[in-house]
């Protein structure tokens, strides 16, 4: 893994390409579809703004994960403007990978809803869409861990956060 958090977010960057495709993907589809505008841009700023606020919520549901004995605390980066939620308690492989993605409904459940709303509802499209964009590109670093542990770790494996790093229990 990485040394840093800022060399993890940039290893990462790759991981955010197939999120950008699905957001466009599905405005590009909808708008054809439609055969007019789908969003009104004020309010796809206003759910990108709202998604940031959420954040916090991202961070729950990684912290939902992690069984009641555990301590889980949530924070944010400044410097890296990342939240985070640190907990050094180890996670079945299969597990650590749902900690890891369950993030991911913040960005699936509103472009699903975008993708089904009715065209001419354009702020509630425009307000979907803004939320979707920040849920489905956010957890970019997470999908990161998950191909890390996929890649490195066999399905009897636990995972365990300490400090900066992961660490496998091999068992």
């Amino acid at each position: 893994m990485p040394k840093t958090l800022n060399e993890m977010m940039i290893k990462a960057l790759p991981f955010v390409i197939p999120s950008i495709l699905i957001i466009f993907i599905s405005m590009f589809l909808k708008t054809t579809y439609a055969r007019q505008v789908v969003i009104d841009p004020v309010a796809v700023i206003l759910g990108f703004i709202c998604g940031v606020l959420a954040l916090p919520v991202h961070e729950l549901l990684h912290a939902i994960v992690y069984p009641s004995k555990s301590a889980v605390v949530i924070g944010f980066v400044p410097k890296q403007f990342a939240a985070v939620a640190l907990a050094s308690y180890p996670l079945r492989r299969g597990r650590f990978i749902l900690m890891c993605l369950l993030p991911y409904l913040l960005g699936i459940i509103p472009i699903t809803l975008f993708c089904i709303s009715p065209s001419t509802a354009t702020g509630m499209n425009g307000f979907l869409f803004g939320l979707s964009i920040m849920g489905l590109t956010s957890p970019y670093v997470d999908s990161y861990n998950v191909y890390q542990v996929l890649r490195q770790t066999s399905k009897s494996d636990s995972i365990q956060f300490y400090g900066d790093d992961l660490y496998v229990i091999s068992k």
